[in-house]
């Protein structure tokens, strides 16, 4: 990092950077909390792109403080007519932001974006049926909004049933004894295998060794990485509708499925019926590789981005992309959206 040019510490040199942040033509802010450093921006209006996770991410209820809602008017909602704009990183974002009335038709879809691999599709998912079983993936760190303990009873489930499959969950975490007590108690080692910590790069390479991958965080999930990762292994997933990145990045029944949050009777019935149907179970896979190589990447996200910065520079209206990363963030609430999700992803993009 010390070796980047254009890379300047604000700690380091605070006068050289606030009149980087002055003068630019624009500025894309990452902070939520402190606008100390954009302020002045602010005050003269000019343009500032701001980049956030949502604001309610223990439930909307918090909305109705007096003293939450007068600051999210200070912080937001005053420049709802001025230049500012908001990329959301997750499908909630334009939702939460909506309850305090901010950037009104200035809201786009965003997100994080780890590194997008390419791969020969066809030949990566040939690679995961030499195995000669089905592998179920769960990687994360084991903590009660994770909800890791939904995998193990999904194994016993396997095992009642007498499934043909295999589970690995990958991570540490204060839930983690009790899911390996849960697993010798119920006699479920042949099914599961529980692994400590790895770093990114080996859960990738399992990612390209399973068949299915499995994201059952919920609404604490302010976008998952995990799920670009595993879409662009090639995995099909069944997802939790609660995460962020669940909304963006899943058509339900087209490059994944969705489960309702903590929904255990569908997440354990989306799960056998891909183990049973092969068919269904690639060309989901094929499709979720699809989005992320075409569509949700770093490289895509930053030229549509900067796309965009040209026309707001010159003053020109907004001309959302179609679909993917800089689209228009669609404002559906979060109680409406599984049923969003799972009603209505074939229309998702019009």
């Amino acid at each position: 990092l010390k070796e980047c040019p254009y890379l300047k510490f604000y700690y380091k040199e605070p006068e050289l950077c606030e009149t980087l942040i002055n003068d630019a033509d624009i500025v894309i802010f990452g902070g939520v909390e402190d606008e100390s450093y954009i302020i002045e921006r602010l005050k003269h209006n000019k343009i500032v792109i701001r980049s956030s996770e949502r604001l309610y991410k223990e439930g909307t209820w918090k909305a109705i403080s007096p003293r939450g809602l007068m600051k999210k008017y200070n912080d937001h909602t005053r420049y709802a007519r001025s230049p500012v704009y908001l990329l959301c990183d997750g499908g909630y974002v334009a939702s939460d932001f909506h309850i305090v009335r901010a950037y009104p038709d200035k809201m786009f879809r965003f997100g994080y974006f780890p590194r997008m691999k390419e791969y020969d599709i066809t030949q990566l998912l040939h690679h995961k049926k030499e195995k000669g079983y089905l592998e179920l993936l769960w990687a994360g760190r084991m903590i009660d909004w994770k909800h890791p303990e939904m995998v193990v009873k999904l194994a016993r489930t396997l095992k009642e049933q007498k499934v043909q499959a295999h589970i690995t969950m990958i991570g540490d975490g204060p839930c983690r004894e009790e899911l390996l007590r849960e697993v010798k108690q119920a006699e479920l080692s042949e099914q599961v295998i529980l692994k400590e910590f790895m770093p990114p790069e080996e859960i990738r390479k399992e990612m390209e060794r399973a068949d299915i991958y499995l994201f059952t965080s919920d609404y604490k999930e302010g976008w998952g990485a995990v799920l670009n990762e595993a879409m662009n292994s090639g995995c099909a997933v069944i997802a939790s509708h609660a995460p962020g990145a669940t909304p963006y990045l899943i058509r339900d029944g087209e490059n994944g499925l969705v489960f309702k949050s903590g929904n255990q009777t569908e997440f354990t019935e989306l799960a056998l019926r891909l183990i049973r149907d092969a068919h269904l179970c690639t060309s989901l896979a094929e499709q979720a590789y699809e989005i992320i190589k075409n569509e949700w990447n770093a490289n895509e996200a930053a030229r549509r981005l900067l796309v965009q910065c040209d026309r707001l520079a010159m003053g020109q209206p907004i001309d959302f992309e179609a679909s993917g990363p800089m689209s228009k963030a669609p404002i559906i609430a979060q109680h409406r959206m599984y049923g969003h999700l799972k009603r209505e992803h074939h229309t998702w993009n019009s």
